[in-house]
């Protein structure tokens, strides 16, 4: 090793693909590397508890590597910029350190007689050349940027889409048509195959409008993990509540309630509402009560997630103008 102990220090607002070229860099070349990030308590930057995993989870297989977040009450960051900021912060990593630091990393946005070089005098400054990456690219349009963000940081700014509507209105070809344009992936409806376990869906026991909830929570999470820039849900709790209106018993009220409660965690960029308006296809377990009144179903439908605070588009035509218009909506969405 070339050193004994170095620091690499950053917001890593968002953390990017240079940062992690320089982290993996400085780490090879000391006996133990600090990572400093610095946090704005005061500033409106990423939660600072989903920086540390960032950076914990790109790192945490090197061995060598502590992170340590640094906070100010700066209100911006030009206001940080000041020695009195500089000297105090300094002071707070050697402490950190527990030992000598003999090696300071950067970029080259940063010169031989920044503020770091101020600060750590005794320690050699090792500036790495820019890549042209910038955090503050990220920030102005990140699905503009999405080569720069690591895969550990990109379900921060996974959109999610929403399809909804009353049986037979293309919510499932429509949903898997637009990940296939995008590039993504999607979030099928969990439902269908839960619904068949006895063969039919008259005969659900209640147990199974409770997997269906959780079921579809949990792997919505999963597929953000592993979307590129948006996620495609076909429909989620509040129709799987719409249905449960249609049952008997004692059980209805508890899935109920637990729907409720997982509408009440979910967020969505944009919620596509499919009318009612292309020929209904019965493919065998589809509901005739809903089909002989579709607009009155759909009327409920609405109904219900206006109630739970969710805005919707509303998508009419045939299947190549719902497309034509999810694609728009989601483009505008992401700025592209």
């Amino acid at each position: 090793m070339k050193y004994k102990c170095g620091m690499y220090g950053g917001s890593f607002n968002p953390l990017h693909m240079g940062h992690v070229e320089c982290i993996i860099r400085s780490a090879n070349q000391c006996e133990r590397l600090i990572v400093v990030i610095s946090h704005g308590t005061h500033r409106d930057e990423i939660d600072v508890r989903e920086r540390y995993r960032w950076i914990y989870q790109i790192t945490k297989h090197i061995g060598n590597v502590k992170i340590m977040i640094l906070e100010d009450t700066a209100p911006t960051k030009a206001e940080y910029d000041c020695e009195d900021y500089w000297m105090a912060d300094a002071q707070k990593v050697k402490e950190f350190a527990g030992e000598p630091i003999d090696v300071v990393f950067c970029g080259s946005d940063y010169t031989d007689d920044s503020f770091w070089a101020k600060c750590y005098p005794e320690a050699k400054l090792v500036i790495y050349p820019r890549n042209g990456i910038s955090s503050t690219q990220i920030r102005e349009n990140p699905y503009r940027c999405w080569e720069m963000i690591p895969n550990v940081a990109r379900p921060h700014y996974v959109k999610k889409v929403l399809l909804i509507g009353a049986e037979s209105t293309g919510k499932s070809t429509l949903t898997e048509n637009l990940a296939n344009y995008f590039n993504t992936n999607f979030l099928e409806e969990v439902g269908r195959d839960i619904s068949e376990r006895s063969g039919t869906d008259v005969l659900m026991l209640p147990e199974d409008f409770t997997d269906i909830l959780l079921t579809h929570k949990l792997r919505e999470r999963e597929a953000v993990k592993h979307s590129r820039m948006v996620l495609f849900e076909d429909t989620d709790c509040l129709i799987t509540r719409f249905f449960l209106e249609f049952l008997e018993g004692k059980d209805k009220e508890r899935n109920i309630a637990l729907a409720d409660a997982i509408a009440a965690l979910n967020d969505y960029d944009l919620i596509l509402f499919l009318e009612p308006d292309v020929k209904f296809v019965q493919d065998g377990d589809r509901s005739e009560v809903i089909a002989a009144d579709r607009e009155y179903y759909s009327t409920t439908i609405k109904n219900l997630y206006r109630e739970h605070g969710f805005a919707f588009v509303e998508v009419r035509g045939d299947y190549d103008e719902r497309f034509r218009k999810a694609v728009a909506l989601t483009k505008e969405m992401l700025n592209i």
